[in-house]
């Protein structure tokens, strides 16, 4: 076997998206905001003056291989911890390490921490000191929300930037490098005759993307001439749809499904992606925020109770853990898919967001509803037209409360449901210059 020859075997036990992770700023697509020219991780690689961050964002975005890629650039020694396998004990091992090894290394190293926000708060704690004192450069790596998770004192001694699913051009870029730069791939007699499905099925995850084009082109006999549309794309992952799913792919497909259930008031399907969830790992407290999520953005006030329940829901499965966190998940999944629904509130608050950001003029607060603490402010006439609802019949007046700007602009259109059916009768009986 020649040298090629053995080098090609050992690539095809290789996965694609491991074959092409870009070992070089050059090779890696997408994140201009954050690699571009003038931007800021690319000032600070041609500086060397590195300091700790949080990578923020969906799989497949390239968070773990830019952790890589500053490491090599820079020439550092690169530790890295897994939040779901590693505890305390690896993470004073590795900052003990890095201690020892100070003088002789050309700067401190960069711990990556892939999935931070599952680390608990001892574990967090046991990185303060080392970060602080640059022991250790911190890149931690988190899809959720990194306010939700990561304790303060960590935090604010972290830039957190945000990465975006990769745009089309960009998922075009890798699969041209694929197919031309690859050592198997390029071997092959591909014709791309359909990118939609390609693009569409991944979603903007790279990874996502290269997982596919290798089931698909495996799926062909190997000197075959390979023709890919969108409908061999369809039918090639419907026939791996185990292998596509792999090590969590769809993440985002399976809880878009987990919500979508509990809009459309289904919890037979509600609770059975939850539990494609559950079994797959997801972390229990991520079924729990998304649900405290739609509580109030899909059930509101036709049932205001929902979002009373989601909270309590995420607070004892954080205290009680798994597996009997379940119960309490199921509970109220059926709970929140069986409640009826409204999207009045999240229809309102972005409809007053709409006129407040339409315009650069900040309208003032009408002098009525101003306090008046000094004397000079009553000669100016601050609340000298208030009048308190409480000192009238039914605890109410009717009072202009918004700017003049927008007098009489109505936000909050009650939805048709039982609840805001009374909330529309009280308004109607209120406010006569609102059509309710």
């Amino acid at each position: 076997m020649t040298h090629n020859e053995d080098e090609y075997y050992q690539q095809t036990t290789i996965p694609l998206p491991e074959r092409l992770r870009p070992k070089t700023l050059e090779e890696y697509f997408g994140q201009e905001h954050l690699v571009g020219k003038n931007s800021i991780l690319r000032k600070m690689i041609e500086t060397g003056n590195i300091s700790s961050f949080i990578l923020w964002g969906p799989p497949g975005v390239g968070k773990t291989t830019l952790a890589r890629i500053i490491a090599n650039q820079l020439d550092r020694e690169f530790f890295t911890l897994s939040a779901i396998s590693s505890g305390v004990k690896d993470i004073r091992e590795i900052i003990d390490r890095s201690k020892s090894n100070r003088m002789f290394a050309k700067g401190s190293p960069i711990l990556f921490i892939d999935e931070i926000h599952r680390f608990n708060k001892a574990q967090q704690d046991a990185l303060l000191g080392a970060v602080e004192n640059g022991t250790v450069v911190l890149i931690g790596a988190t899809t959720e929300n990194p306010s939700f998770e990561v304790i303060t004192p960590l935090l604010s001694r972290c830039q957190v930037y945000v990465l975006k699913s990769l745009e089309i051009k960009d998922l075009d870029a890798l699969l041209q490098r694929a197919l031309t730069e690859d050592v198997i791939l390029k071997q092959r007699d591909i014709t791309i005759k359909e990118k939609e499905a390609l693009f569409g099925f991944s979603g903007g995850d790279a990874r996502k993307l290269l997982n596919i084009i290798d089931i698909i082109v495996s799926s062909f006999p190997e000197n075959a001439k390979i023709e890919i549309d969108n409908k061999v794309v369809t039918d090639r992952l419907q026939e791996n749809i185990a292998l596509y799913d792999k090590n969590g792919e769809q993440h985002y497909d399976i809880i878009s499904a987990f919500i979508k259930s509990m809009r459309g008031s289904d919890p037979n399907g509600a609770v059975y992606w939850m539990a494609r969830m559950i079994a797959g790992g997801e972390d229990p407290l991520f079924i729990a925020r998304r649900m405290i999520i739609l509580a109030s953005e899909d059930i509101g006030l036709a049932n205001p109770n929902a979002a009373l329940l989601a909270q309590a829901c995420f607070e004892a499965v954080h205290k009680i853990g798994m597996p009997e966190g379940r119960i309490v998940l199921a509970q109220t999944c059926i709970y929140l898919a069986t409640s009826p629904k409204s999207n009045s509130a999240i229809t309102a608050i972005d409809a007053a967001l709409a006129a407040v950001n339409s315009t650069n003029d900040a309208p003032p607060v009408p002098l009525h509803l101003r306090n008046a603490p000094t004397q000079l402010m009553k000669d100016l006439g601050y609340a000298r037209d208030y009048k308190y609802a409480h000192s009238y019949e039914g605890n109410f007046t009717d009072l202009e409360f918004l700017p003049d700007t927008l007098k009489n602009t109505r936000f909050y259109d009650p939805g048709n449901n039982s609840k805001e059916n009374d909330i529309r009768k009280r308004l109607q009986n209120m406010w006569k210059k609102y059509d309710y």
